[in-house]
């Protein structure tokens, strides 16, 4: 246990230079961009009167050196007193707001790519070299390949314009606050109207996000199911007589060890691509609200969500490394 807390320790002292590392990295990039924030933030165009950009420019320290205008951004985050110059409002509070909705969307199509990838893995992996193999093969082929916007623009023409089965207007009400998850929150308060509400909104969305990460595990736990099926100790229950089902069911999981770490970095990789879904599909989350504000050129609300986004992906890949000591005795910290 005490290896455990260390491991723990040292972890979350590694969160504190990730965090840093990545938000600084797009702050630089965002400060390199040859145009005028605060007359974009203001409006008006050339008509703005100086005096007004003058101001804003001082309150954000853009007449400070670039290491100045960071340290400012960040401890407004931290402290939540950061304003967001297009709304007027806290910052974190407009992605805290929207968080629970990305985060929803994420689910979806974390779930979509489990119950698509892992068993077309698992049969690619017995059905090694045969036509299905193959089928697996190009299908995870083709969700590497396929991009995100295109797949979503198709099943929109098909699903909304010839069928009409989904919507795409708004969101359905939230229910009692719980988790802040409306989609758990539902099914834990026993709305469940309310939750076919929230899976009839967010079915086709998180199909779309998660087609790619489908394509992705099946090709990882393909492979690495294969492994296990070669490893010395499956040739010694085989040479014992055990049956073909608890063989496969021994190899599956140590085959799970490295998958599980494929799992978590491709949900931190769900939440990084949730902002081009959430466009198409009009869902006014996190990725939404990244994606207007980059238009704007509204800096501020771009490293708050760079750096809610590198929180939650360093704190599931956090959740992913203790649950190796579960999946696996042999781990320890």
């Amino acid at each position: 246990m005490s290896g455990l807390r260390r491991f723990l320790v040292r972890r979350l002292l590694t969160f504190i230079p990730t965090i840093l590392g990545v938000t600084l990295l797009v702050f630089v990039i965002a400060y390199a961009i040859p145009a005028d924030p605060a007359k974009a933030w203001i409006g008006g165009g050339e008509k703005v009167k100086p005096e007004y950009v003058e101001k804003i420019r001082k309150e954000y320290h853009m007449d400070k050196p670039w290491y100045d205008q960071y340290a400012f951004l960040m401890h407004g985050l931290i402290t939540n007193t950061l304003i967001d110059p297009r709304t007027s409002n806290l910052v974190m509070e407009e992605v805290l707001t929207r968080f629970p909705i990305t985060f929803q969307l994420t689910l979806f199509a974390f779930f979509f790519a489990m119950i698509i990838g892992v068993p077309l893995g698992i049969l690619a992996a017995l059905k090694k070299d045969t036509w299905i193999d193959t089928f697996v093969r190009f299908f995870a082929l083709t969700g590497v390949s396929l991009p995100v916007f295109w797949l979503a623009y198709l099943l929109i023409y098909a699903f909304y314009v010839k069928v009409r089965i989904i919507n795409l207007a708004g969101l359905p009400p939230s229910p009692p606050k719980v988790t802040g998850v409306p989609v758990i929150d539902a099914v834990l308060t026993g709305h469940f109207d309310l939750f076919m509400q929230h899976v009839h909104r967010f079915w086709l969305p998180g199909f779309v996000l998660g087609f790619m990460s489908a394509g992705v595990l099946a090709r990882f736990v393909r492979n690495s199911f294969l492994e296990a099926l070669s490893s010395d100790f499956v040739e010694y229950l085989k040479a014992k007589g055990v049956p073909k089902r608890t063989v496969y069911r021994h190899a599956l999981k140590n085959a799970f060890v490295p998958i599980v770490t494929v799992m978590g970095l491709q949900f931190g990789g769900l939440l990084g691509g949730a902002p081009i879904t959430e466009t198409v599909f009009s869902i006014p989350g996190m990725g939404y609200y990244a994606v207007n504000s980059i238009r704007n050129l509204d800096f501020p609300a771009v490293i708050a969500v760079t750096f809610m986004f590198a929180l939650t992906y360093v704190t599931i890949n956090l959740i992913v490394d203790i649950l190796y000591a579960f999946i696996d005795p042999r781990v320890r910290y």
